[in-house]
């Protein structure tokens, strides 16, 4: 059922300080006035792509990914199956991730973590072989920093702020939706038996791969879909896609615009973080809500409260109270999909 409320505090986390502007030279997230997708809506007049979206935390102690990088569709892919696949039947699951990609330890082992609950899951290179440059936070800046080293890091980070919008802007739709479709279609054909166990693909997405789960979850014009124009440069009348993914999960989007929530058909669950500047909530995920009610889409929204952007990606925290949401963030994703 539509959730009717956003949750807007989760029972342990902790209190969330406001986001102050960055100063001169200080930009710890990447920003832009309008969408680096041509033709695209703009998701916000703020920052695109922050430190969590391009960095790993620490992998937790001990543990080793169980899947392999093998290409499927002619894309690189890492893939990972249940224990006791082909054996017992599973469900396929296409996992996005966020700017680190495909061959992320983190990413890896999240990946792992659905397939320990039966899913036969396809984590595809939607960079094409070009993750996104991690950037340098200014909390490298201490008062053991020289005048001219803190210069240095405020002027690399600017640099490298640049650089991930050059990195968006060669990973448009266009580019990305193709990559995406091929995997799909290879999926469908090497896994036949896990797409027709679970009556269809499933999606989750975090940061940049949640904007693709949003859009291979939505109607899109054919050309759209395809790679063959940007989204709102199709011609009129162009036939429209149906939905590739029989439902989708989705936590702290990046690029995410309100077209995207407007086009969405199947069934959503998405995990926001409250006063979130790289999925706005006044924006994009309200208007979002409103259109996903209006057009009758089953969809449930969960605004967590003092955890920063990109906590939901499996790492390791200091805290234990995300280490709390993060657990809490995964089990509401996967029960969204589960029940469908």
């Amino acid at each position: 059922m539509a959730d009717n409320e956003i949750a807007t505090r989760a029972p342990e986390s902790d209190a969330q300080e406001k986001p102050t502007e960055p100063s001169a030279g200080q930009t710890e997230e990447a920003t832009s006035s309008q969408s680096v997708f041509p033709g695209d809506t703009p998701a916000q007049t703020g920052p695109t792509m922050g430190e969590h979206c391009t960095t790993d935390r620490p992998t937790p102690s001990g543990e080793v990914p169980t899947g392999e990088l093998t290409q499927l569709g002619g894309v690189e892919c890492y893939i990972t199956k249940p224990s006791d696949y082909p054996h017992a039947p599973s469900k396929l699951l296409l996992l996005l991730t966020g700017g680190t990609g495909v061959k992320s330890t983190n990413n890896q082992l999240q990946a792992d973590k659905y397939a320990a609950e039966g899913y036969l899951v396809v984590m595809p290179d939607q960079f094409d072989g070009e993750p996104a440059t991690s950037t340098v936070t200014m909390e490298e800046v201490n008062e053991k920093t020289s005048w001219l080293d803190t210069i240095k890091l405020k002027a690399a980070e600017g640099i490298k702020a640049f650089t991930i919008d050059m990195w968006l802007a060669r990973h448009t739709p266009e580019k990305v939706l193709p990559i995406l479709h091929k995997v799909v279609e290879g999926a469908k054909e090497e896994f036949a038996d896990a797409v027709a166990n679970g009556g269809g693909v499933y999606g989750v997405g975090y940061c940049f791969g949640a904007k693709y789960i949003l859009m291979l979850s939505g109607e899109l014009p054919d050309t759209v879909a395809w790679g063959q124009a940007a989204p709102g440069d199709e011609e009129q009348g162009t036939v429209k896609r149906a939905a590739v993914l029989k439902a989708g999960a989705v936590a702290h989007g990046t690029m995410v615009s309100k077209s995207d929530l407007e086009s969405v058909r199947s069934p959503v669950y998405i995990a926001a973080v409250k006063d979130d500047p790289l999925f706005p909530e006044d924006e994009v995920l309200t208007p979002g809500r409103r259109a996903m009610e209006a057009n009758k889409v089953e969809h449930e929204v969960k605004v967590f409260d003092g955890v920063p952007h990109g906590f939901a990606v499996y790492g390791d925290y200091d805290d234990p109270k995300i280490k709390h949401e993060q657990s809490q963030a995964f089990g509401e994703m996967l029960s969204w999909i589960q029940r469908h």
